[in-house]
């Protein structure tokens, strides 16, 4: 098991001269970085790779920055742009050496909406369908894609694991696995452990915060049960630090985010990995 960061705590959108925070993580503990990239230009993955050497860093994960104009179940336009975007990204995580593309990758943050049955059914074939072609083009890469279930108020397409789970078995591919947020499981599974023990064959991304999307560990989620839940199924994927604060605009106005949660985005990053590593590690 490894612990991460993802750099949306610290910066939006992520790009080269951004590379100066991986000093930081390095200092503070992390054993690896998640990207958040949201133009494949925004970075050249050569040097990105040699910044992440330099320190002893390795790039655990991309997480795609979908938008309306990449939704798979969106506009036929918008749907090839998402597929040509996803595949960009995987084609960088080769020069990154990066295992895993996780997140909403089948839609945007935001859209959520009363879709008819007839209309998500609709969606969900196209969904596949997309899906199908980029987990293909993983395949032939040797990477995996993590899908994240999102919570209700930030899509209406795929909220729990049972869903996640569905989408995997009807995609039928083995680059396709599934991605859990405790923010998100928070909001819609009854049981955290039970979400991850109901997932183990297909578990293979983590991303943790407070359930105020502040510091792990400083909030009611179930950690103990999180934590006796992974050691059961015996998961060894990244453990990945994802919060958002007001000091980044963009992301914050995203996220729903109108008030701080904690002094420092420091000390969600330093006091969150110490609890994680003592409770989960």
């Amino acid at each position: 098991m490894r612990f991460s960061i993802n750099t949306v705590l610290f910066v939006s959108p992520f790009t080269n001269a951004s590379t100066p925070l991986f000093r930081k993580f390095k200092r503070w503990g992390f054993d690896a970085v998640e990207l958040l990239i949201e133009d494949p230009r925004h970075i050249d993955p050569v040097f990105v790779r040699r910044e992440l050497d330099r320190q002893g860093l390795v790039c655990g994960s991309v997480a795609a920055g979908l938008g309306p104009d990449r939704d798979l179940r969106g506009s036929l336009a918008s749907r090839r742009r998402g597929v040509k975007f996803l595949c960009a990204l995987l084609d960088q995580m080769v020069t990154l050496d990066c295992p895993a593309l996780v997140g909403p990758v089948y839609s945007y943050a935001g859209r959520a909406g009363a879709a008819t049955p007839a209309e998500r059914r609709r969606q969900w074939r196209t969904v596949v369908k997309n899906l199908k072609t980029i987990a293909a083009y993983a395949e032939a890469r040797g990477k995996i894609i993590c899908v994240e279930p999102l919570n209700r108020f930030e899509t209406d397409f795929l909220n729990t694991a049972e869903q996640g789970l569905q989408l995997i078995e009807d995609v039928n591919s083995p680059a396709l696995k599934l991605h859990l947020d405790t923010f998100h499981t928070n909001i819609e599974e009854k049981h955290l452990d039970q979400a991850i023990l109901q997932s183990s064959r297909h578990l293979a991304h983590l991303h943790v915060c407070g359930a105020d999307r502040g510091t792990p560990g400083k909030d009611h989620t179930d950690w103990r049960g999180m934590a006796a839940a992974l050691k059961k199924i015996k998961y060894n994927g990244d453990v990945v630090v994802e919060s958002v604060t007001l000091d980044v605009p963009r992301i914050a106005r995203c996220a729903a985010i109108w008030r701080r949660m904690e002094p420092t985005r420091d000390e969600i990053a330093c006091d969150g990995l110490k609890f994680l590593r003592k409770t989960l590690g």
